[in-house]
């Protein structure tokens, strides 16, 4: 078992800027690669941004490219979201994974473990 709890989300102007935190316990955690998720109301979850176990690869959805920044610190159990040049359209709830055998994947079933997310609203 992993618990995964998020952090730092909030209210920013758009263009502003925002980390999320996403600390995990439980099972080691640098086995696992790691993503990031949003969910606006109304829409379905999508994936953002993803990064393998050790950090060498890391995966970006084409809305998010060149703006967020995903990295972890394995000695901190702990994976990062670095959001700039923040977009009212970025206004969603912001969820952390656990994927125990791939090396980062925007597929939604191939994660086992989830936090409860934060939430990240930009205003125009």
């Amino acid at each position: 078992q992993v618990q995964l709890v998020e952090s730092g989300g909030g209210l920013v102007q758009a263009g502003g800027s925002l980390r999320l935190s996403c600390a995990a316990s439980g099972r080691t955690f640098s086995r696992y690669a790691m993503g990031w998720f949003r969910q606006a109301p109304g829409k379905e979850r999508e994936f953002v941004t993803a990064i393998s176990w050790s950090g060498r690869n890391t995966y970006y959805a084409d809305s998010v490219k060149g703006r967020f920044t995903i990295s972890r610190d394995n000695a901190k159990d702990t994976v990062y979201l670095q959001m700039n040049s923040l977009k009212p359209e970025d206004t969603a709830v912001y969820y952390c994974a656990a994927d125990w055998t791939g090396d980062g994947s925007s597929k939604i079933y191939e994660y086992d473990y989830w936090g409860q997310g934060t939430q990240v609203t930009v205003s125009s």
